[in-house]
């Protein structure tokens, strides 16, 4: 669920980030299919990037063709692999390049093609073999018995792993013959190195399979998900009768698949089983293989999740021992901020101190705080061993920005490295000596560049000034950050799009934007594309746009984030509520038409909002929200609310369901009816009270869309009907 939103990145004005004024008369006016049809404001961007063993070059996907440049100066590429080298072996051109993937000694390369969407994170595809030596392609196993998921090369490269049907199999390229490491896989009740759907959506991975440092060994998840219950959805195709599908999800209270970790030796084609302990109701959200090459790594979580502990496990025996643990008087986030040394020490990163940062844990469990202080580590991009050095993203300038740091291992010499303002996306090459660095700023679409490892920049690769043009064309208003404050007198940050020409004597309506869901961050100094160019064409309809991240989000301390813990939705909507009346009280504010629209958490904020706040807000959009937490899946929702079995009446106090009988504005419903993630049955719980009650609303479904709600012209028309509906009642 904390990624279950369309990413919304706000607007500040500093440096390149400032929206050129201009002059009325020369300004174009923003249509919606700009926004959801013809992408007219859609940036450039760098695609399937990988950096080359030699540490001075990169290869990118470009219109289906594999090129190789050089970090020092981009020039003119040198082609690695494009359509023309498949054609001998393809007339048809039925061989798409979609993603791509070298081995070690990158003499070979795995080709992804006709790839199909599954869940979320989660697609199955065919994969061919390049030789690049001989100019031969290869295809991966035998693809007339189905699609393919998640192959990887082992380290010499001469086999690759895969799966299929939730079976794990080895493909070896010397004989061309493939060999099932399992055979027990089944739909809906054994999985093999992938994962259920409630891992993938909220430990968010699907590849559950790794290889040892050596390829001696390949240790895999296996999931049984036989005890966990079943939900159907019915999709509506061009045939007489539609077709059911039915898969697993654990809602909040039910059983878990039962999870193993298991590991097979190739050398003596058996399959050990790793000890995780007796318990069986618990997480196992990471794996990771040490330096050694019979040493795996195990993170191991309780049911809670606020118990984490890390096992060292003996690939020849299974045999493990714990090295690390911690707790939390709360919960644990899990992430990849995991990166082991030569000796087997790790660095790692906690919220211990009450702030995400860096930590050095050796190999018996001993561990030193690196990184401190009232800001946060985000991401970790890597360790140098050369220099004993640690490159890492922050929130130390501000929590609306990212910085890319680097620090010795012993926590001295830190240095910050990039220095516009606003928020860097970093990428290394493989001896750290130069990044691609994707900056932006709320105002300013991305800018690639390459960078050397000191902040010297070598070349820019896209500045997207076309995109910034039209912007400027268009009439773009640009976001102020603002702070709101709350009852305690803590005070959230904010952003607010103002209409064009702008005038503080003049009433206008108000459109609140939220998500507001546990650690998510939606005011940041950072580009966004499709909510905010709406945005934009709302304020140049006459709305002033508000968006406030509430307690409970992200990037300011796990005080801050996780005082929503054991009561989703109080706290939150509070906030909100508050934020209405603060802007509800400005004297350009016409404080009888203050409306709310959220997507997600935010459509279950928004229902929220418009009934325990009717006094405040007018109009409501709610996209595909959660309307009880009992309808959700376990891992997300117990994370924050524990079980219903121990918590119950929180859940209930703080659902929509319980309080429509409070809205008095104007609501406008809308889901996906195949919505794998959001049950439409959220929805479907709130429309049956509604007309218990006889409450008037307005309601759209989505035939055969998921919790996206995307695909041809779906957002376009989902648009027109909140675009409609928020002009005609607000």
């Amino acid at each position: 669920m904390n990624k279950i939103f369309n990413t919304l990145m706000v607007i500040a004005g500093v440096v390149w980030g400032s929206i050129s004024p201009v002059n009325a008369q020369e300004t174009k006016d923003i249509q919606l299919d700009h926004v959801w049809a013809s992408a007219l404001f859609l940036p450039d961007r760098v695609q399937s990037m990988h950096p080359m063993a030699d540490g001075e070059h990169y290869t990118v996907l470009e219109n289906g063709t594999i090129n190789q440049y050089a970090y020092e100066e981009k020039g003119e590429p040198q082609t690695v692999l494009s359509q023309e080298d498949l054609k001998p072996f393809d007339p048809e051109g039925n061989i798409r390049i979609q993603d791509y993937a070298f081995n070690d000694d990158e003499s070979m390369i795995l080709i992804t093609t006709d790839q199909e969407s599954i869940y979320r994170y989660s697609t199955k595809e065919y994969f061919f073999i390049w030789d690049r030596t001989q100019k031969t392609l290869t295809p991966l196993g035998d693809h007339s018995k189905g699609k393919q998921r998640l192959a990887q090369f082992s380290p010499d490269g001469k086999r690759i792993a895969f799966v299929r049907d939730n079976n794990l199999f080895l493909f070896d390229r010397e004989t061309g013959e493939e060999k099932a490491v399992t055979t027990d896989g089944e739909i809906n009740s054994i999985i093999n190195g992938t994962t259920d759907w409630v891992h993938e959506e909220e430990f968010q991975f699907t590849k559950a399979f790794q290889w040892s440092p050596r390829g001696t060994y390949l240790a895999y998840y296996r999931f049984d998900e036989r005890h966990v219950k079943e939900f159907s959805m019915i999709f509506y195709k061009d045939q007489l009768y539609p077709e059911l599908y039915t898969y697993k999800y654990p809602k909040a209270g039910e059983d878990n698949s039962l999870v193993s970790i298991h590991v097979y030796n190739l050398e003596e084609e058996n399959t050990i089983t790793v000890d995780v302990g007796a318990e069986t109701d618990q997480y196992l959200p990471r794996i990771k293989w040490t330096r050694t090459d019979h040493l795996l790594a195990v993170q191991r979580l309780n049911r809670l999740q606020n118990h984490l502990e890390i096992l060292f496990a003996d690939a020849r025996d299974g045999t493990s021992t714990v090295i690390y643990e911690e707790k939390n008087p709360w919960y644990i986030d899990i992430d990849d901020h995991w990166t082991f040394l030569e000796d087997n020490s790790f660095i790692f990163t906690s919220e211990k101190d009450g702030f995400n940062h860096l930590y050095h844990i050796s190999s018996d469990g001993k561990e030193r705080q690196i990184t401190s202080g009232q800001w946060e580590v985000t991401d970790v991009k890597g360790f140098a061993p050369s220099s004993n050095t640690i490159y890492y993203m922050s929130t130390e300038v501000s929590p609306l920005q990212r910085h890319l740091y680097k620090v010795r291992l012993n926590g001295r010499r830190k240095q910050r490295i990039t220095e516009k303002e606003g928020t860097h996306r970093v990428q290394f090459s493989g001896d750290f000596s130069y990044y691609l660095n994707t900056w932006s700023t709320a105002n300013h679409p991305p800018v690639n560049a390459i960078y050397k490892e000191n902040g010297q920049l070598v070349e820019v690769f896209h500045d997207n000034e076309k995109v910034k043009e039209r912007m400027n064309t268009y009439g773009f208003s640009g976001v102020e950050f603002i702070q709101v404050p709350t009852d305690d007198d803590i005070m959230l940050n904010g952003y607010i799009i103002k209409p064009p020409g702008f005038d503080e004597s003049q009433e206008y309506p108000l459109l609140m934007y939220v998500y507001g869901g546990p650690g998510s961050q939606f005011v940041a100094d950072r580009w966004g594309y499709f909510n905010y160019v709406w945005f934009e064409y709302m304020a140049q309809q006459g709305y002033v746009i508000v968006c406030v991240d509430n307690r409970g989000t992200g990037y300011r301390g796990q005080e801050f984030k996780k005082l929503t813990y054991l009561e989703l939705g109080k706290v939150e909507t509070i906030d909100q509520i508050n934020a209405a009346r603060y802007f509800g009280n400005k004297p350009y504010i016409d404080s009888a038409r203050i409306g709310i629209f959220g997507w997600s958490y935010g459509g279950y904020l928004a229902l929220l909002a418009m009934t325990k706040g009717a006094d405040y807000f007018t109009s409501g959009v709610s996209i595909a929200p959660v309307t009880n937490w009992r309808y959700y899946d376990n891992i997300y929702t117990e994370r924050f609310m524990r079980t219903p079995q121990e918590n119950g009446e929180n859940y209930d106090i703080n659902s929509p369901l319980t309080h429509i009988s409070k809205l008095e504005g104007d609501l406008f419903i809308a889901h996906g009816d195949a919505d794998d993630n959001v049950h439409p049955q959220n929805t479907m719980m709130l429309v049956d009270e509604m007309v218990r009650q006889n409450i008037d609303f307005e309601m759209m479904l989505y035939p055969n869309k998921n919790h996206g709600i995307h695909g041809g012209f779906t957002r376009l028309h989902l648009f027109n009907k909140i675009t409609d509906f928020i002009l005609r009642t607000l």
